[in-house]
């Protein structure tokens, strides 16, 4: 069958790919698969069933899929915890902390509202490793497990959710927000509840645009892919950061107060800095991945930290982390993992960081972002083509062509992306011209070479 898991779970149009059947049968395969491990091993000894935590974001379609995903693992004997509208990176560190054997997010995170998706974490609140993701999919063609009478798993709303959430990221700060005035822009996502009221507990001055979810709305113009009006209320507010998630919350970009985005990789090596000046960045390293900015690298190895990249995914970052015992890694997008305090990307602890390293230096955002110069980078979506190809030998010769030309003062990267059908050119050089000339050239080798 026809590989479902891409970069970041099984995502597509909502009763298009991903329908009420399909969700159904995931969470069964997923009960199998997932169910029988140590933990609810553990559990049936005692005479109790396996337990799961599900959420959502507030797309319209979450109703429908979440009560299909419920209906799966309830049928599978599976005890079912349903924690409403929360950020990912809410559902993940409920799982750890409720001592859950796994969870089931379902969302779309920064796609439009048609879409939808489901993400799944094992015991301990981690993304899943590919190898478990193919099993899952081999046991839909299998048989369910399918117990009886009072070996059914219950339903249950999981009440004080948020409140454990909350409370745990309260406990990460390293100062208050008092006197700092935060815009937050919530893309009428996942955050739009929790996000708020955590900043203003904190003690920040609270702005909050893009929180009114009608579940037709999410990332429709705003959050952390549109970050204009967040840009503009911040400098017409005279606010000192804005807070940018997407839908589901496991990312974070900002602004300062001129209304200059502030991206991943400049919120990487500023919290890299923060860490690595208390003694606290595991290694000296910092963990990124192959598109983040040549300019982040360059501004750590001046000061002694080294950059580990590896492939796109906030998954692959948080493989390499731990496996090799890394605290800090993330992606150019906005996905930061500190493993000292989550086990997924989150972007309320990510922005909660921020203004706290804020607070904790006095320094405004811009100071502090200043530790790094962004090299130009140019990036093109080529969509109508086969990205199966990518390996074209007449793309890569064009590929291999740009790089000779920049050498050491710029980079290309060519990938096909792992969610969407298209194929991704990026070109770092020293000024903006270059950069996009050769993007532009590269593209239109890809569209001539891998047309559909």
């Amino acid at each position: 069958m026809m590989a479902l898991f891409g970069t970041d779970g099984v995502r597509g149009l909502a009763n298009g790919v991903l329908t009420a059947d399909l969700a159904l049968s995931l969470a069964q395969a997923t009960a199998v698969v997932l169910g029988q491990g140590r933990s609810a091993e553990a559990r049936r000894a005692e005479g109790r069933r396996a337990k799961a935590v599900i959420a959502r974001d507030p797309r319209i379609s979450g109703d429908f899929l979440g009560a299909a995903v419920a209906a799966g693992l309830a049928s599978s004997g599976v005890d079912v915890y349903d924690a409403g509208v929360i950020p990912t990176p809410a559902l993940a560190f409920l799982v750890n902390d409720f001592d859950a054997d796994f969870g089931v997010m379902i969302s779309a995170s920064h796609n439009p509202a048609h879409d939808n998706g489901i993400k799944i974490f094992a015991h301990g609140g981690i993304k899943l490793p590919d190898v478990v993701e193919e099993r899952i999919e081999r046991y839909l063609e299998r048989p369910k497990l399918l117990p009886t009478g009072g070996d059914v798993g219950r339903i249950a709303r999981f009440a004080d959710a948020e409140d454990r959430y909350v409370l745990h990221l309260l406990g990460t700060l390293p100062a208050r927000l008092d006197g700092i005035h935060v815009v937050i822009d919530c893309a009428n996502g996942a955050a739009s509840g929790v996000s708020p009221q955590m900043f203003a507990d904190a003690g920040a001055k609270v702005t909050v645009i893009g929180a009114d979810p009608d579940g037709l709305n999410i990332n429709d113009g705003v959050g952390s892919t549109h970050l204009d009006g967040l840009a503009d209320t911040v400098v017409a507010l005279g606010a000192d950061v804005g807070i940018a998630h997407d839908g589901d919350a496991d990312r974070c970009l900002a602004v300062d107060a001129a209304g200059r985005t502030i991206d991943g990789d400049q919120i990487m090596a500023i919290l890299a800095a923060s860490l690595h000046e208390r003694g606290m960045l595991a290694a000296d390293t910092l963990v990124a991945t192959v598109m983040s900015n040549l300019g982040l690298k360059i501004a750590m190895e001046e000061r002694g930290i080294r950059v580990l990249q590896t492939a796109v995914g906030d998954r692959y970052v948080l493989e390499a982390m731990n496996r090799d015992g890394y605290s800090l890694g993330g992606e150019q997008s906005g996905h930061v993992i500190m493993n000292e305090h989550s086990t997924t990307g989150d972007g309320l602890l990510t922005g909660l960081q921020i203004v706290g390293e804020m607070a904790r230096t006095g320094k405004s955002l811009a100071e502090l972002a200043s530790i790094m110069t962004v090299l130009p980078q140019t990036m093109i979506n080529v969509t109508g083509v086969d990205k199966s190809r990518v390996d074209d030998e007449g793309v890569q010769s064009a590929v291999a062509a740009v790089a000779a030309e920049l050498g050491d003062t710029g980079r290309v990267l060519l990938r096909p992306s792992g969610t969407e059908a298209l194929v991704r050119v990026m070109v770092e050089a020293a000024d903006e011209k270059t950069a996009h000339d050769a993007a532009e050239r590269l593209a239109q080798v890809v569209r001539d070479r891998l047309a559909l």
